[in-house]
C-alpha cells in the first residue's frame, strides 16, 4: 500500500511539472501574440488616421450639400404654402359672400 501511495504520488508530481512547464510555454507563445497583436493595431490605427484629412473634406461638402437642399427645400416648401394659402383665403372669402 505504501508502495502504491508513493508511485501515485510520484506520477501526480510528475504530471504536474509537466502542467507548469506546459503552461508558462503556453503563457510566453500568448504573450508574443499580444505582442504581434499589439503591432497590428497600431498599424491599423495608423493607416485610418491617415485619412482623417479626406474624411474632413468629404464630412464638410456634405455638410455643405445638406444645407443647400434644406435651404432649396425650405423655399419651395414655403413657396407653396403661399399659392395654397392664396386659394385657401379666396376660396373662403368666396364661401363668405
Amino acid at each position: 500500500m505504501i508502495m502504491a501511495n508513493t508511485f501515485l504520488l510520484t506520477v501526480l508530481y510528475v504530471v504536474a511539472i509537466i502542467l507548469l512547464v506546459v503552461l508558462i510555454v503556453v503563457a510566453f507563445k500568448l504573450i508574443r501574440v499580444l505582442d504581434k497583436i499589439d503591432r497590428i493595431a497600431d498599424n491599423v490605427e495608423d493607416k485610418v488616421n491617415s485619412f482623417n484629412g479626406a474624411i474632413s473634406i468629404i464630412r464638410t461638402a456634405a455638410d455643405g450639400i445638406a444645407s443647400i437642399s434644406d435651404t432649396v427645400a425650405f423655399g419651395v416648401t414655403s413657396a407653396l404654402s403661399k399659392i395654397f394659402n392664396k386659394f385657401t383665403k379666396k376660396k373662403e372669402e368666396f364661401e363668405d359672400e
